[in-house]
């Protein structure tokens, strides 16, 4: 599209080229609308102007034909654009797992990056290119919006949640990084660059980062720190859930209900456990809310998942 479009913005991802299509098609639906429109005005303002012999004969006389034909027409491409971009925004918003998972943490006034090796980035991500990207949000304090222009992918962080999204860049460069939500006096300045490399470089990269534990080995130590090997652990004489196996479960609740262990369920445990209770448990696990930091629970995160391998 730039090639020929110098004012379009520039694509470097899958999930760019798809809302791209869709954009293109709706804005091709209404140049269509806009233009039949206009054009039946000249037409009538041609034909009956001041002066003319086409006939005024018959001016109520009903035309349903006319009606029904455009309204049905217009039906069908609202009908079009609104399936085509619900299947686009369910393909956007439902991240598949991903062969690289990452966690943002969104602050007043930046962006924290943790990648799964432990390395951390600032208001910088470095990814592969042809790679499928999850990323997992979370905010510390104020809602923020993580939004990539080049890959267009945005998605609203709010204090309290994990949301996920993800992307696939095609083509290696810098990418720009911003927060579309306003989120305090320096809203403005809260930017980054998303760096896409080559398979190689981002290796190389990774190594140079001099970090001695993963982000899984740092959960491990905030495990044991905060207690949770008593309870949670084999040894225990607690009968409280083992963490072995359990991210990626089916879990029974005592309600009746159930819920997939993902990173949302795994944080409203730590957070708020007494909001829903496993079958077969007592509610004895307790609050940790306002105990850990967001990082900190990035870290515990991490390591439950790496006991489901």
């Amino acid at each position: 599209m730039q090639g020929w479009l110098p004012f379009w913005p520039r694509t470097a991802a899958v999930s760019g080229e798809v809302v791209n299509a869709l954009y293109i098609a709706e804005l091709g639906i209404c140049v269509l609308i806009v233009l039949t429109v206009v054009g039946l005005m000249l037409r009538f303002c041609l034909v009956y102007r001041r002066g003319s012999s086409a006939s005024r004969a018959n001016l109520v006389a009903k035309t349903w034909q006319w009606e029904i034909s455009w309204t049905v027409a217009t039906l069908v491409l609202f009908l079009f654009a609104f399936v085509w971009g619900a299947v686009v925004y369910i393909w956007l918003y439902d991240p598949p797992s991903g062969e690289l998972q990452i966690y943002v943490v969104g602050k007043q006034w930046m962006w924290k990056m943790e990648h799964p090796g432990g390395q951390r980035e600032i208001d910088a991500l470095h990814v592969p290119v042809n790679t499928t990207v999850r990323l997992v949000l979370a905010s510390q304090d104020v809602i923020h919006s993580f939004f990539v222009p080049a890959f267009r992918i945005k998605r609203d962080v709010v204090p309290g949640t994990l949301e996920t999204i993800w992307f696939k860049a095609t083509k290696a460069g810098t990418y720009r990084i911003e927060c579309t939500q306003l989120c305090g006096v320096q809203h403005a300045n809260m930017t980054g660059e998303v760096t896409v490399m080559e398979p190689a470089a981002f290796g190389r990269w990774l190594k140079q980062q001099g970090v001695h534990e993963s982000l899984a080995q740092q959960g491990e130590a905030v495990f044991r720190e905060h207690g949770c090997s008593g309870c949670h652990s084999t040894a225990s004489t607690v009968h409280a859930p083992l963490m072995n196996g359990l991210y990626g479960s089916l879990v029974h609740l005592q309600d009746g209900s159930s819920r997939v262990a993902d990173e949302r369920y795994l944080r409203d445990c730590i957070l708020l456990p007494r909001t829903f209770t496993v079958a077969g448990y007592p509610p004895v696990m307790p609050d940790f809310s306002g105990q850990l930091s967001e990082d900190d629970l990035v870290k515990l995160i991490a390591y439950i998942k790496s006991l489901a391998k």
